[in-house]
């Protein structure tokens, strides 16, 4: 069965999502984080993907009293990621509650950082952020893209022991049509990584698809927000 990964964006301490990655659509969905956590908890919902969208644009942890107050006041599993760039803003995350930190930005611009942070905490608490644009691996909040071809990016960081990988094809992200299927499955075959989907999910018959397609894990968070996934529906995969 597929895990169940729902996304809190957080921007000014407040539950948002962007489209695209454009921080100019920004669209509040809730000022209190916790209460979309806590909503979320109650309906068996176990993980939680929590992005620091500050954070990202800014090159550094920003919103970890919110990380904090999620972790203190739920006992959802939390991955926690956006601008996190040195050993300091690792260990903030950490203490402020998180389980697992992703990391995006830093895996393209400072690859012995990051090798670091695999060697020291080890591949359960550190996830390679793969987001791209056209196979082409996109970074700072998705604002600039690399010349980084997308697949050969998540192999060699698996030769240096990852293991967990959350892929987003950002053209899919926030518009509510339908998950990367395909390349979630190229990615798969080329790579023997735990596959985490994000981006696209407008409904249930998506997460189906991706059942369908052996993909262990997908983040979804704007179906929810928009009424598209009714968190009742999810109970046939919890």
């Amino acid at each position: 069965m597929i895990e169940l990964i729902p996304a809190i964006d957080i921007i000014e301490g407040k539950c948002v999502r962007l489209t695209q990655g454009d921080y100019s659509t920004k669209k509040i969905y809730n000022e209190d984080p916790l209460e979309v956590a806590k909503m979320f908890e109650d309906h068996g919902i176990r993980r939680l993907h929590v992005v620091d969208l500050d954070g990202a644009r800014q090159g550094r942890i920003i919103n970890y009293k919110t990380l904090e107050k999620l972790a203190v006041k739920t006992d959802l599993i939390i991955d926690f990621g956006g601008g996190l760039k040195n050993d300091g803003d690792l260990e903030i995350a950490f203490e402020s509650g998180a389980q697992m930190i992703t990391g995006g930005s830093i895996a393209v611009k400072n690859p012995e950082k990051f090798i670091s942070w695999i060697k020291r905490y080890g591949s359960k608490k550190i996830i390679l952020g793969a987001d791209a644009k056209e196979n082409k691996i996109a970074i700072n909040g998705w604002e600039e893209t690399t010349g980084e071809e997308l697949i050969p990016f998540i192999a060699g960081y698996h030769e240096k022991g990852i293991t967990k990988v959350i892929c987003t094809d950002i053209s899919k992200d926030g518009m509510l049509q339908g998950p990367a299927v395909d390349l979630y499955k190229e990615i798969k075959a080329a790579v023997p990584v735990y596959l985490i989907a994000s981006g696209g999910v407008s409904s249930i018959a998506d997460i189906e698809r991706l059942v369908d397609a052996h993909i262990p894990a997908v983040i979804f968070g704007k179906a929810i927000y928009e009424g598209k996934i009714q968190l009742k529906d999810l109970i046939r995969f919890v």
